[in-house]
């Protein structure tokens, strides 16, 4: 997945090198509406229920009780090539691995229901974090010099297999001011899961990282809607997100602890939306994400007789979404919708084999086939690119080997299309 999509827990505990670090992957794909047009104006438009993922004041807006159930399949490709070192002055080559990602399914569902012309209530489930790359085959391919095979270790601490899954369960409450203003504010229940190994056939290297490891935290939105007139409005939005505690079996060079300490990235967005003429609309967002806040990674009851100690410490660097898109009513039934987005990377001086990061282009298109004056269904599909980028990472595995250059080098790249579908329904 950012990689691919910028993440959690398997992200946090996958590094065994002190010099190491990882990228994150964020999911910017909540709805297929939401999709269709990039994201763009998600957090004001409220053409359904799935706009509570970006901003509980939008809730507001609606006279109806509304629910969207969803899903996204995200077809994820990430290639690692080229994966090199250096061993008395000869070059090294580990091998490349083109299909180091699987396919995720996504589902979401909204619900808002008007209490009366001032609030409405509103219950969500989705996902804002997430991502899966395996890297296991390099980990157990014998090295080659020249293209003759040679009894030397690979980088096995800086490939594997990297799992995480994340869940909002949000509940909020919007309330409707004036003709012009309106705010809202919700509490997220996110629960997050993740597995993670290191691990070599080698016996003398065995399972450096064997993660199991599950948890629950409590975060927030607050947001406000300004609607200047029918045609025109703006949203704002800041969700605040938690420290997740993940518990379970966490086996790390060796040694065995039962809880994870990890900070999430809060996330800011403005969005806008503007009914041109009858049938044609723009709208836009910019997306900010605190990942300068993912400083460090704790782990805590420790085994080996450490009550605590910082796993690793990171050096990313807040991140930039933005996003533009159009919606034309081509005639009662049909809406189509188009978008493009820009998507910045977190990586700052240090990159990661396993999850690799990129700047990123979204390249957008959506659908709605109303059903009836009830009910509706949304199609979207998205193109993201990711730059090729070259990883340079160190390997302490490596390190203690006599000769062995502990920098391993390799070209990588991410990319994804999103496939999505979605029901509306009113009443």
């Amino acid at each position: 997945m950012n990689k691919f999509h910028k993440t959690l827990i398997a992200l946090a505990v996958g590094l065994i090198s002190t010099q190491a670090s990882a990228a994150g992957f964020q999911l910017n794909s909540q709805s297929a509406t939401g999709i269709g047009r990039a994201m763009a104006g998600d957090a004001v438009i409220a053409d359904n229920a799935s706009v509570l993922s970006r901003n509980p004041a939008a809730m507001a807006l609606f006279d109806e009780t509304a629910l969207s159930l969803g899903i996204i399949y995200a077809d994820i490709d990430v290639s690692v090539s080229d994966a090199e070192g250096n061993f008395d002055g000869q070059g090294v080559d580990f091998g490349s691995e083109h299909h180091a990602a699987e396919a995720k399914v996504i589902p979401n569902f909204y619900y808002i229901n008007p209490i009366n012309d001032k609030m409405a209530f509103g219950v969500a489930v989705f996902s804002n974090y997430g991502t899966g790359t395996d890297l296991g085959d390099l980990a157990n391919r014998t090295p080659t010099i020249n293209g003759n095979a040679v009894p030397l270790p690979p980088p096995v601490d800086l490939l594997g297999n990297t799992e995480v899954v994340t869940i909002n369960f949000n509940t909020s409450m919007s309330y409707r001011v004036n003709d012009e203003f309106s705010f809202g504010f919700g509490i997220d229940a996110v629960y997050g899961s993740g597995t993670l190994t290191r691990t070599s056939e080698n016996p003398q290297v065995g399972n450096l990282v064997d993660v199991d490891a599950d948890g629950w935290a409590l975060g927030g939105i607050v947001g406000v809607i300004y609607e200047v007139n029918p045609d025109n409005r703006f949203g704002l939005s800041y969700r605040i997100s938690p420290k997740l505690s993940a518990k379970g079996d966490v086996n790390y060079v060796y040694s065995q602890y039962n809880e994870i300490d990890i900070p999430i990235a809060d996330i800011a967005q403005f969005a806008g939306f503007h009914q041109l003429t009858d049938k044609f609309a723009v709208h836009y967002t910019a997306q900010w994400t605190n990942w300068s806040a993912f400083d460090k990674i704790v782990v805590k009851d420790g085994s080996n007789g450490v009550d605590q100690a910082d796993l690793k410490e990171y050096h990313w660097k807040d991140s930039w979404f933005l996003s533009l898109g159009a919606t034309y009513n081509l005639t009662q039934d049909w809406t189509l919708r188009a978008g493009i987005a820009t998507d910045q990377g977190v990586v700052n001086q240090h990159s990661s084999l396993s999850i690799p990061d990129s700047d990123r282009t979204w390249y957008t298109a959506g659908v709605s086939y109303d059903l009836n004056q009830k009910s509706s269904v949304d199609l979207g599909i998205a193109f993201v690119r990711g730059e090729d980028v070259t990883v340079l990472e160190n390997s302490n595995l490596l390190a203690q080997v006599p000769g062995y250059n502990s920098e391993i080098s390799a070209q990588t790249r991410s990319n994804a299309i999103y496939y999505s579908v979605q029901y509306n329904y009113s009443f």
